[in-house]
This record gives C-alpha cells, structure tokens and sequence, in this order.
C-alpha cells in the first residue's frame, strides 16, 4: 500500500468513525419531529406578554417551525405601527416562524374616518409579513407561496413547505364566515379570495399525492367543519345565513377522498359547537379523525404537534413538558 493510500484509507476510516452515531441513529428509526402552533395569545392594549411567553415556550421547545394564527386581536389597531411591532416580536423567535394569517388581522379595520379598508389593510399586511419566500424567525425557512402564479400574484399569505414527508401549508380562510359579507356588491374580496383558494388546495393536493407524501397539515383561521355531518343534496336549505366555508369544506371533502395519506387542519378558531369538540384554555387539545381527515382547534397560549413518521396515528398532540429542548448545532 502506498503512503497516499494510507493517508487515504486513515482518512476514509476517521470519517466513518464520526458517522457512525448519525448512522446508528437514523437504523434505529426516523423518530419524526415536532412543530409549534400559537394560539391567539392578543389583547388590547400594549402588552404583549401572553404572545411572547407562548413565542418563548415554544422556542424553548425547539420544534422544526412555529406557525401563528394571527397577528393582534379584533379590539386593537390597523395601525402600520402594530403590524410592524408584531412583526418585530414574531422574528424574535429562535425557530422558523410562518404567519398564517386571521380574520381579526384585517377584516374589520376602518380608517380614521371610520370607513372600512378592509381590503387595503389585507394588502398591507401582505407586503408587511410575506415579501420574500422566507419564513420569519432568527432561522430562515424557506415557502413556495401562492403568488409565485401571475394569476394569483396577490395572495401571498398562501404558503407551503415540505418537512419529513409532509406537505404543510396556509391558507387565508378567516373566522367570520370566511368574510362573506351579505351586502349585495361588497363581496368581490371574498369571490376572488374563493378562486384563489380553490386553485390553491388542488394544487396542494396534486403535489402531495405526485409525492406520495404521507400527510398534508393545512393552517386557517377559521374551521370550515370538514368533520361536520355533510349536508343533505335532497333538501334545499333555506338558512339565511350563507355558508361561506361551503365551497372549501366540499373541496376539500373531495380531494381528501382521493389522496392516501392522511390530512391534518388546524385552526385557532374559538367557537365551539355543542358537541363539545372545542377544548379551553389550557387544555390540552386533542384531534378527532373521520376516515382520513383530522381537526384539532387550538384554544391555548401554544400546543405541540408531533409527526411520527412510518407509525399510527401520524399527528398527535405532544404534552409540551415531554421534551426538553435540545440545542441545534
């Protein structure tokens, strides 16, 4: 053997050496990961407390990525200031943070005049929080957003990432109603957002099965009651309240049908229905499954969801004191 060898042989010899703890532990299994979802911790006025305990405990908790329902309560300001301060807060967190947006965000907002810029304020938001394709948070994590399509250049809260075999994604479906206002002509927001996220969540689901991924998690705001009891096509309703979630909880009835893994929504929505699916706050929340498709509704400060690759059930909500966070490297 010639000294070149040697070195060579020494060389390849002290690399598996250092490998070999990685390798043992990746024979030993894929023990999955974990993501953070933050409740709506907002209140009026200027504290911030509760969002920067659940933004820290979450952090101590070292999941793959946060995502945050929201960005301020109903009763506070459209101010650019408070989107900026908000923005400010939600970059602090030491893991990847996605905002997915909420109703209360934009939706109700009027101006000095007290005229609602709803719209303007949506748009806003949009150029506040999701310029680039970059998550916020002191480590980046990098999204395919919806406005990548000229079509649908505006709706750049719409965002998806792969981690561990599972496609996760936003998608801007707020709580009241989805914003379908009964006004007649004052409901184009709504038609357009509807057609975008329509577009959106065949999209999802085309790439997830091309994948043959095991499961896609879809964050909104509101609950669109996939889990209900499917409405009746003999009877016509005659409630006089339009259904604003009826197109996406249909579509996404169908999709769920024809993909093989399984589909995970979550929302930070706190109405509850009188079955008693809803938990309270400090509760640990569970999720309920029909066939494939499972909900879980985050009522608390922040909730831990674990991915147990290759095991059943695939989702399951973590006690947040089981793991003590593990510095990353």
């Amino acid at each position: 053997m010639t000294f070149n060898s040697r070195i060579a042989s020494l060389a390849l010899l002290a690399a598996s050496c250092h490998l070999a703890p990685a390798l043992a532990l990746a024979n030993a299994g894929n023990p999955g990961f974990e993501f953070a979802v933050l409740g709506h911790s907002f209140q009026a006025g200027p504290d911030d407390g509760p969002l920067k305990k659940a933004i820290a405990g979450a952090s101590a908790f070292d999941a793959s990525f946060v995502v945050a329902t929201g960005i301020k309560a109903a009763s506070e300001s459209c101010t650019d200031k408070l989107y900026g301060q908000r923005r400010d807060l939600l970059d602090a967190s030491t893991s990847p943070l996605i905002v997915s947006l909420s109703g209360s965000d934009w939706a109700g907002c009027r101006n000095s005049r007290g005229r609602v810029n709803a719209i303007e304020r949506l748009n806003r938001l949009r150029e506040v929080y999701f310029a680039d394709n970059q998550s916020l948070g002191q480590r980046k994590l990098t999204v395919s957003r919806l406005s990548s399509t000229a079509k649908f250049r505006s709706y750049a809260e719409n965002a998806h990432w792969e981690v561990g075999g599972v496609l996760f994604a936003t998608v801007n479906l707020p709580a009241n109603n989805n914003h379908f206002l009964p006004e007649a002509g004052r409901n184009s927001e709504f038609e357009d957002r509807l057609v975008a996220n329509r577009s959106w969540l065949q999209r999802l689901f085309a790439m997830a099965q091309s994948k043959k991924l095991d499961g896609i998690v879809l964050f909104s705001d509101g609950d669109v009651g996939v889990l209900d009891e499917e409405e009746s096509s003999l009877l016509p309703s005659f409630s006089s309240k339009q259904d604003g979630f009826a197109s996406p909880r249909k579509q996404i009835r169908l999709l769920a049908k024809k993909f093989g893994g399984k589909v995970l929504l979550v929302d930070t929505q706190k109405e509850r229905d009188s079955k008693g699916k809803g938990t309270r706050q400090g509760d640990t929340p569970a999720i309920h499954w029909k066939d494939n498709i499972g909900h879980v509704s985050i009522a608390s400060d922040w909730v831990a969801i674990a991915v147990r690759t290759g095991k059943t059930p695939l989702f399951e909500v973590r006690e947040r004191a089981t793991r003590p966070a593990v510095p990353r490297r």
